[in-house]
């Protein structure tokens, strides 16, 4: 499957975390970016991870693992900065590009997949978006390779938003279970709610 990319936008400052680095908290014994590579790699997809420079920290919690790591100088410009270096690094051929969010910690290899079988399954390329068991939209989102101009001009903090609604026409959404498509940790207070649920309402992460 490597004619299909995942992105990793894993630039971001964690400027709401009062100090502390949402994307290196441990999630089943991991920090939340192994975990979230880790997933995307067992999609068998090639996985791209974009930092804040090669030498941050969050390097290290992907030591070892077979991802393409890309850094953004100017991922104070927000997030359309880490989805336009990370896009036009990626190799060549790719057909498609899954954008998972790094703070999410209960997307898990299946619900990738979903997307990406999704886009093989349509003889002509749509846009797949998963969304919550009640169909609000969500993460993470596949855009065909004919959308990569449109992400290299991205500007602001964003993300694809214009982009999804300039291609209504052929978004296809997929229903993930529960709320695993919206949940994501930016502020100490989501992570202590988020970890203090009851066990069975927690999402076991993927192998």
């Amino acid at each position: 499957m490597q004619d299909i990319a995942i992105l990793i936008p894993a630039a971001g400052t964690s400027s709401r975390m009062r100090g502390r680095d949402k994307l290196t908290e441990i999630v089943s014994g991991e920090s939340l970016l192994r975990r979230q590579a880790q997933t995307a790699m067992a999609t068998g997809a090639h996985v791209c991870v974009t930092l804040p420079d090669y030498e941050h920290p969050r390097a290290g919690a992907l030591a070892g693992l077979p991802v393409q790591l890309v850094g953004v100088p100017d991922a104070d410009l927000g997030m359309s900065a880490s989805l336009r270096r990370g896009v036009a690094m990626l190799p060549r051929g790719m057909k498609a590009v899954v954008v998972l969010p790094a703070d999410m910690p209960e997307i898990e290899t299946d619900d990738i997949s979903r997307l990406i079988e999704g886009f093989r399954a349509t003889p002509y390329p749509m846009l797949q978006q998963a969304t919550a068991a009640d169909g609000t939209p969500g993460h993470p989102v596949l855009f065909p390779a004919d959308c990569f101009s449109a992400i290299l001009q991205l500007t602001g903090d964003q993300g694809a938003r214009d982009i999804l609604k300039a291609n209504a026409h052929r978004l296809r959404r997929i229903a993930l279970a529960d709320e695993r498509a919206l949940v994501d940790l930016d502020t100490p207070e989501a992570w202590d709610a988020w970890r203090g649920r009851p066990p069975e309402k927690l999402s076991v992460p993927a192998e």
